[in-house]
């Protein structure tokens, strides 16, 4: 073996010789990229850029809790004319804290929260009228309704007493009677004639005649028929309107 041919297995040649296995360096590169991109996007989660309305927020804040130095211009002025910091403006007691302030962060025009609360009030007023109003009419319909009722009850009674009156009249002069036992039993009869009980009102004069229908002559008025003294009681409902609807 010659001098210039090298010997592939000696030590000289494998020191010279470096292991590279193919594909470890790209992926150590691929990972350290990896890596590299989570912390930036770590630190761009912690160091993000604020919104203009944050960052005027925070500078708002930090102002209203800073106060004012003896380097601003007006508050050396004020201490020339005698102002001590605490001390309220004017020469009665002053305001001591900043007016507070009202960001206004729509995009209205000014006057515009009066305008929204005075139509509101109107709204409110306008609605209070109604349900007054339709207060009103359902207590108009309720009397009006108890007012009709009252008269139709009151004017069936009136046609119900004479109808009494007039059985009586009939069956009393069929029992020999030519005057009845009360002067208003009896349709037609004098008002100066009339008695106490007369005075009565129609309604209690009615249930009155009634019972001496049913009593003497075993008459009911309502089912229009002179019973039996037994069947009367067997055969009617009872001694009232209600009792025959």
């Amino acid at each position: 073996m010659s001098d210039e041919e090298e010997d592939y297995m000696s030590d000289a040649f494998l020191s010279k010789s470096q292991d590279v296995k193919p594909g470890v360096s790209m992926v150590r590169r691929v990972k350290e990229a990896i890596k590299k991109e989570a912390k930036q996007k770590e630190k761009n989660i912690q160091n993000r850029q604020k919104t203009f309305k944050e960052q005027e927020t925070e500078s708002r804040e930090a102002a209203l809790q800073t106060s004012i130095s003896n380097q601003n211009k007006g508050f050396a002025l004020l201490q020339k004319m005698g102002y001590k910091a605490g001390q309220g403006l004017g020469k009665e007691a002053g305001r001591v804290d900043p007016i507070p302030l009202n960001i206004k962060a729509d995009r209205e025009g000014f006057g515009m929260e009066e305008v929204k609360k005075r139509k509101a009030e109107e709204e409110l007023h306008h609605y209070r009228q109604k349900v007054r109003a339709k207060q009103q009419n359902e207590a108009k319909s309720v009397e009006d309704f108890t007012r009709v009722r009252t008269e139709r009850e009151e004017r069936k009674i009136e046609a119900d007493l004479r109808r009494s009156q007039r059985s009586c009249e009939q069956l009393d002069s069929q029992k020999g009677v030519s005057v009845p036992r009360e002067a208003w039993y009896w349709p037609g009869v004098d008002a100066d004639n009339e008695d106490d009980a007369a005075e009565e009102e129609s309604f209690d004069k009615l249930q009155i005649l009634t019972s001496y229908l049913r009593g003497i002559h075993f008459y009911c008025l309502w089912c229009g028929t002179a019973y039996n003294e037994d069947d009367l009681c067997s055969n009617c409902p009872g001694d009232t309107a209600a009792d025959h609807e």
